[in-house]
């Protein structure tokens, strides 16, 4: 099966463009101001420029105000938007009708409980994203190399695609598609040496695991071995 991936908490050209180059199907930038890999306005808008369409551009926030909203479109012209925080699926109708850009809606998961937020949120975002609920003491709601259970995805349906985050990294990326069937994976600690921090090597075996991961899944000895 083929696999989307998303790249993070991009800051610096050179990251991005090991990204790119690594073929990365999605890169993300981070809006919000606690997080060690938020990136100004005039920093987004210089490195947006740089993807030149190799990629899908991902802006990200945490509960932001529609200004805040409106500054990040005007500088990085995201293909994407990522909400990370606690918007309610009236807030995603909201910001799809006033932006026009689609949306991707962070649903924190620790339990089996948790999924039953997929059943409001996958009607009106376009796609969902699934992260490893944050402590009550985190000051991010992601980003924070952790990782919950995958099999409570096991075999979950919903009628919006969804990506896996949450503590993937080149080791466990392959494990994590096998359990989840994950259509996409999204990364940003997995792949630095120090929070915020890219690590070049690191991104590329990343985004190899990954394919090679997803490439196995769709063999064909796989599949008859499932039957």
């Amino acid at each position: 099966m083929p696999v989307l991936i998303k790249i993070c908490g991009l800051k610096t050209s050179e990251a991005l463009d090991v990204a790119l180059a690594a073929g990365a199907d999605l890169v993300g930038f981070v809006f919000f101001a606690p997080s060690p890999r938020h990136v100004g306005i005039e920093t987004a808008r210089a490195l947006g420029a740089r993807v030149r369409g190799r990629a899908q551009k991902v802006a990200l926030s945490v509960d932001a105000a529609d200004d805040e909203l409106a500054a990040s479109i005007e500088a990085l012209e995201p293909d994407l938007l990522q909400l990370h925080g606690k918007e309610t699926p009236e807030r995603v109708v909201m910001v799809r009708e006033r932006f026009g850009l689609p949306v991707m809606k962070a649903l924190p998961i620790a339990e089996r409980s948790d999924l039953a937020a997929i059943r409001r949120y996958e009607a009106v975002a376009d796609r969902l994203i699934f992260d490893a609920r944050a402590e009550l003491a985190a000051t991010r709601p992601g980003g924070l190399g952790k990782r919950f259970d995958w099999r409570l995805l096991e075999n979950v349906q919903t009628r919006a695609p969804f990506m896996l985050s949450g503590g993937l990294d080149a080791l466990n990326v392959a494990e994590a598609l096998r359990i989840t069937a994950a259509p996409g994976v999204d990364v940003s600690s997995g792949v630095e040496r120090a929070p915020g921090e890219k690590d070049a090597d690191k991104i590329r075996a990343f985004i190899a695991a990954a394919r090679d991961g997803a490439r196995k899944l769709s063999a064909p000895d796989n599949a008859m071995s499932s039957i």
